[in-house]
């Protein structure tokens, strides 16, 4: 116990010097950056992040895309540390493609990452990354999906019937939020794990499920504290990262801690079941959900045969299952939140969708091709998806530049046409900023409008060179590290409102809903911000 004290003590002395360090560092030195506009610091030691992170996020945001003039913001890190908001099209593609050697994730990414899922795909760098990505590329491609899509179905028919049995003597609020969670734990359990977490049958929720609802308003309630974990990790022995982020004096780090080695343990279960079940033979898989053509299984099998240069190990394996199951239901769960409740506040939108799907259905359930070519399915699923909120950044390895799409003026009032950019500069890469930009999508670009998408975009947008792997929104990103799973997400989203539209409506309910920013803007209702919900008006169909 004492030498725990001691660590305790050397760590506040290496916090408060490492603080002193950067204040004086960051006050007295300029770089090439300080000519950029943006705004003022607000905090010596938060710069402008507990306005980026905090609960006016998105409003703060806004502010840096509108009045700045300019694709390229100058920001205040951590100690005032210069960073950049950049959604500025050939900026992104530097970043993102052409240099993307240059720029990797931050060390509070990865440390972040690691802290919750161990060594997955979110959280490696380089080599180990790469080998990681190119084990899983295949189970993510149409191929397999469309193989995936009749477990699709068979789950969503679950949550109809759920709902049905709840609604079908009279209209009730639910909260969707809780309902669109639960339905994308089952859909990655089962396609992705091979696996059930939940029977979507009674109002009990499986306990990952609810540790996995929790993490990102959990990370989004510390603020700036993420930001510190790669110094920790740098002068923490592995052994004590344990038990000292137990013991720590900061409720909400140990509820991080808590969550974070659950998900861990169900994970290593999991993964022990399905070993064992591989172990055995090909009966014992067929006797499993998913009959071992879920992801990883076919990933297990995969490593089972590669050579030892290729391979995995286990604990990245096991990494790789909480990545999946923590990415694919936070992110898609939130976005069904999303187009529902902009579903229900426009009835008119809810309606013709409902008839193009229940014409082009006849009852059926619709094969891979026909469901992922429905023009209008398609338009109101992009047009929610350009307002989903990933703000992901990327750090300068070395002294780089980075090209402007246009000029930019200086603070010295002389035009800017490309930045120098100091090695260990991190850049947020604008996602919000290059989704709405009235630039590039024009006065309506605020707007929520699938119309946009059912005739040729602007110029302004094709033109523009928006670096992205689908419709020319930068939400999945682009390049190597671009959301392996998009394909995955689009599939679900699809599947659920197909099923759900043509046996429900769905009308607002009464309680206040606010979008809190977060890693993945989620829904809450007044001002309990650490409680994800979304209730609407549920009622039965009839034609």
């Amino acid at each position: 116990m004492g030498a725990i004290v001691f660590l305790i003590q050397c760590l506040l002395v290496y916090g408060l010097s490492l603080a002193i360090y950067n204040l004086v560092k960051w006050r007295f030195i300029r770089t090439s950056l300080d000519n950029l506009p943006g705004p003022s610091s607000q905090s010596a030691v938060k710069g402008n992040m507990g306005q980026f992170r905090g609960p006016e996020g998105i409003e703060f945001q806004r502010d840096l895309i509108d009045h700045y003039g300019g694709h390229v913001v100058k920001l205040h890190g951590l100690f005032n540390r210069p960073m950049l908001y950049v959604f500025d099209p050939k900026a992104l593609q530097t970043i993102l493609i052409k240099d993307e050697s240059i720029w990797e994730e931050p060390p509070a990414y990865t440390a972040t990452n690691l802290t919750l899922f161990g060594p997955g795909l979110l959280s490696t760098l380089g080599d180990q990354h790469k080998k990681q990505r190119r084990m899983l590329n295949p189970v993510f491609s149409t191929t397999h999906l469309r193989s995936m899509l009749p477990i699709f179905y068979d789950t969503i028919r679950k949550l109809r019937d759920a709902i049905e049995a709840r609604v079908r003597d009279k209209p009730q609020e639910l909260d969707m939020a809780g309902w669109m969670g639960r339905t994308a734990l089952e859909l990655i359990g089962q396609g992705g794990l091979g696996y059930s977490f939940d029977k979507l049958v009674d109002d009990t929720k499986d306990p990952l499920a609810i540790a996995l609802k929790l993490l990102f308003p959990i990370v989004t309630k510390l603020t700036v504290l993420p930001l510190l974990l790669p110094y920790l990790r740098e002068i923490i022995p592995p052994s004590l990262r344990g038990t000292l982020a137990r013991m720590v004096p900061i409720s909400t780090a140990r509820e991080m801690k808590y969550n974070a080695d659950y998900i861990a343990q169900r994970s290593q279960d999991i993964f022990n079941m399905k070993k064992r079940a591989l172990e055995q033979g090909d009966a014992a898989v067929a006797e499993q959900i998913g009959r071992g053509k879920d992801i990883m299984s076919i990933l297990m099998k995969a490593n089972m045969s590669a050579s030892e240069k290729d391979s995995l190990p286990e604990y990245e394996l096991i990494s790789q299952m909480s990545t999946l199951v923590a990415a694919a239901m936070d992110t898609t769960s939130n976005s069904l939140s999303r187009v529902m409740q902009i579903l229900s506040e426009n009835p008119a939108v809810q309606q013709k969708l409902r008839a193009e799907i229940i014409e082009a259905s006849q009852g059926e359930d619709m094969p891979y091709e026909r469901l992922m070519q429905l023009p209008y399915l398609d338009a109101v699923c992009r047009e929610t998806l350009l307002s989903a909120r990933i703000e992901p950044s990327r750090r300068a390895v070395r002294d780089t530049v980075i090209p402007l799409s246009r000029p930019i003026h200086g603070t010295d009032g002389k035009l800017v046409t490309e930045i120098a950019v100091p090695k260990g500069t991190e850049a947020v890469i604008g996602t919000l900023g290059s989704n709405t930009s009235q630039a590039f999508w024009g006065e309506d670009a605020l707007e929520w409008k699938p119309e946009r998408w059912l005739s040729p975009l602007p110029e302004s947008v094709t033109e523009a060179g928006i670096p992205s792997v689908v419709g020319n929104m930068m939400t999945f990103l682009a390049g190597k590290r671009a959301c392996i799973g998009f394909k995955f997400a689009e599939m679900e989203i699809k599947v659920v409102l197909a099923t759900l539209l043509q046996s429900f409506v769905f009308t607002p309910s009464d309680k206040d809903i606010h979008w809190v920013p977060a890693p993945v803007i989620y829904p809450a209702v007044g001002e309990d911000r650490m409680n994800p919900r979304l209730p609407l008006q549920v009622a039965m169909y009839s034609k």
